[in-house]
């Protein structure tokens, strides 16, 4: 079983379409079309492993009453030789199915069989899939949010390689613009401070001490050679000069992050191969612009948008959105992804809404098209918010969090919570050694059982091949718990692509740890019963599996000793 959830879901369908068709074949029901129907983990599984609604959405088409039908699938139904040992009708119709103990055997066979493949599915079916993520402007070094962001693009990158999917990583250098010419004005400002008086910051510019930095190493280099040249010329210099060490920082901080891009891509690329103006003509060609008052505007509203925009001012320049749209043009048609997952910041919200207007115009299908908007991070330190202005040059950056917080800590907490919630990162709690810490509690339950492995090692008790084991021994409440969660992981990882929340894995390796942790507690693995001894054994080294795999996905080490 590759996936056991969906294997017994799948079988479950089977069956009850089989009794449901016997049914009909002696009459107790009406030969109709059925609906679609669920089939679903119950909340509470005291309540059966596996439900389905079938009796209730199939009420009109057999024209009976829910509870009549679900007698009628019941008594139609064949269980021998299934996954399944019970059923039962609850309420007005629901029907509820009871996995056998063969099927939780089989789960924890699966994790063995797999091993460090456990969890991974083709459910992506090999589709080209491009996450863009933390782009951070190169002008500076990255932000706490930039933290967040990495954490959150690279994980929901795992995810959907491991649901079979062709992914890519990739990282979007904005070497063009606005900040670029900002960049210059800042650090020729902090050049000619070096053999000028009287030369003053502008109240714009970027006052970090990585600009005073640049500047220094700049004059060792050059001395006062650009002193005298036109500002155009100075401020090209440096910026030649200082942006490839910016990015280059960038990349070794990332890399630091455990983040390996598979793709650095540069704007400046789209302006020097000529993108940037052509998708300015195919828009214009398309009949999708119109000039007024001198500039060239893009009839957004036509394709959904809140308002028109434009795409070239009135003195020829186009605005930064047009290189964002020839980047996802290039992202689509000359690359060809079958989808783009772009993960900003919230205050983008109105920026994907003309994204997806303008790849409609271009004939590309918008819903190919994907973002997740990430809010805000706080730093709390003993219950108090530390507040930092990126004005001042002193923002709080990754490589200061990574000074004072493990790295396994900063990947696993940012990957904590949707992308779409506030954050209140606890400087803390994300270093104290104890269960309050979540990372710390889900590395600990690895350890333990690493320890457990060793300590019965020196005893020469050495783990039987899963297959010399009697895993139907496996049945106090702990282990069936335990089991069943580690059966969920392929489709725990499969709704983290669909859903694009990575934070779903992270809770769920929280969760295995916690029910490990309470299996620990209540089952004795060195006990008098020596078949059920090498069961749990078994069951200990699935479990020791499946969190490292989680780990492994996660980036996060999964430590053998504490």
């Amino acid at each position: 079983m590759q996936n056991p959830v969906l294997d017994a879901k799948e079988q479950l369908k089977e069956l009850i379409l089989s009794a449901l068709g016997r049914a009909v074949s002696s009459g107790t029901l009406i030969a109709e079309p059925i609906p679609s129907f669920s089939i679903e983990i119950p909340a509470d599984t005291k309540n059966g492993d596996l439900a389905t609604n079938v009796a209730m959405v199939s009420a009109k088409a057999f024209k009976l009453p829910p509870r009549k039908i679900a007698e009628a699938i019941v008594s139609e139904v064949i269980l021998d030789g299934s996954y399944f040992e019970k059923v039962e009708i609850a309420g007005p119709g629901f029907i509820n199915f009871f996995l056998s103990r063969n099927w939780f055997s089989g789960v924890v066979a699966s994790v063995h069989q797999n091993k460090e493949n456990y969890g991974r599915t083709d459910f992506g079916s090999g589709k080209k899939v491009m996450v863009e993520f933390v782009s951070a402007n190169p002008t500076g070094p990255m932000h706490i949010g930039n933290a967040r962001g990495g954490a959150i693009g690279d994980c929901l990158a795992s995810v959907l390689d491991w649901s079979g999917h062709n992914v890519t990583r990739e990282f979007y250098v904005n070497d063009s613009g606005n900040q670029i010419n900002k960049f210059g004005i800042s650090l020729e400002a902090r050049y000619l401070q070096l053999y000028l008086d009287n030369i003053e910051i502008p109240e714009d510019a970027y006052q970090g001490e990585d600009i005073i930095a640049h500047a220094k190493e700049f004059s060792k280099i050059n001395g006062d050679k650009f002193v005298n040249v036109t500002s155009e010329e100075r401020q090209k210099a440096l910026v030649e000069y200082a942006l490839p060490l910016n990015i280059k920082g960038l990349e070794n901080d990332l890399g630091k992050y455990r983040i390996k891009y598979d793709n650095w891509f540069l704007e400046s690329t789209l302006h020097n191969n000529g993108e940037v103006d052509k998708v300015i003509e195919l828009l214009k060609s398309k009949g999708h612009t119109y000039e007024s008052e001198g500039a060239l505007w893009f009839n957004a509203t036509k394709f959904g948008a809140d308002k028109d925009f434009v795409l070239v001012r009135s003195n020829g320049v186009p605005t930064y959105v047009v290189p964002d749209i020839a980047y996802h043009y290039n992202k689509f048609v000359t690359r060809g992804f079958d989808k783009v997952i772009d993960v900003l910041g919230a205050d983008h919200h109105g920026y994907i809404p003309r994204l997806k207007a303008a790849m409609e115009a271009l004939e590309i299908d918008p819903t190919r098209l994907d973002a997740i908007l990430m809010q805000m991070v706080r730093l709390i330190k003993g219950n108090e918010i530390i507040k930092a202005s990126k004005r001042s040059g002193k923002s709080i950056t990754l490589v200061t969090l990574l000074e004072e917080v493990p790295i396994d800590a900063a990947r696993f907490h940012f990957n904590l919570r949707e992308a779409n919630s506030q954050m209140d990162f606890d400087l803390d709690l994300a270093v104290e050694e104890s269960s309050q810490n979540p990372v710390y509690y889900v590395q600990y339950a690895h350890a333990r059982i690493c320890s457990i492995l060793r300590n019965l090692e020196t005893e020469k008790i050495l783990p039987k091949a899963y297959s010399d084991c009697d895993l139907s021994l496996l049945n106090a409440n702990e282990e069936i718990e335990l089991i069943r969660h580690l059966s969920i992981l392929p489709n725990e990882i499969i709704e983290s692509a669909k859903t694009y929340d990575p934070a779903r894995v992270t809770r769920y390796s929280v969760e295995l740890a916690t029910l490990f942790h309470k299996f620990y507690s209540a089952c004795r693995v060195k006990c008098d019963d020596v078949e059920l001894m090498y069961s749990r054994l078994c069951l200990c080294i699935a479990v020791k599996t499946a969190l490292n795999n989680v780990l492994t996905l996660l980036k996060i080490e999964a430590p053998t000793s504490m």
